[in-house]
């Protein structure tokens, strides 16, 4: 299937996934696209998380809290402070926390959203279509 890059209605939601891990990204990738749902756009390295969001312009960031380069607190940071970038949602997702600690592995904390790893195609989902209809 190509995709053409331009904007109509009825396009697929465009998720950009920032891990330093690259299994992970591809995972997930390879999941969301499977659904028919979604066009996701991986990234491994934090610090072109600027350049390939003002690019792809994403619909939501699924982005890592722990990274090498830039941590996603950074990542976040730097996407707030750009009006271009300012309204993309972005769902934190970390190992730190466990799915018994936020009960269906998705949650909110001091209006961040986070998702805890390993998280499942059907989680990833209903958590981007949750966040997604809040900032609608």
């Amino acid at each position: 299937m190509h995709n053409s890059g331009h904007s109509k209605a009825g396009d697929k939601t465009r998720v950009l996934v920032i891990d330093d891990e690259e299994r992970f990204t591809k995972m997930v990738k390879l999941n969301l696209e499977g659904t028919g749902l979604y066009s996701v756009r991986a990234l491994n390295e934090s610090r072109k998380a600027i350049d390939v969001t003002r690019e792809f312009e994403p619909h939501i960031i699924l982005l890592d809290v722990v990274m090498p380069e830039v941590d996603g607190g950074d990542v976040a940071n730097n996407l707030r402070a750009r009006t271009a970038t300012k309204d993309i949602p972005i769902i934190f997702v970390s190992a730190m926390v466990s799915n018994k600690e936020s009960h269906s592995g998705f949650y909110e904390s001091g209006g961040e959203h986070f998702l805890a790893k390993p998280v499942t195609t059907e989680c990833l989902s209903g958590a981007i279509e949750e966040v997604l209809c809040k900032v609608k």
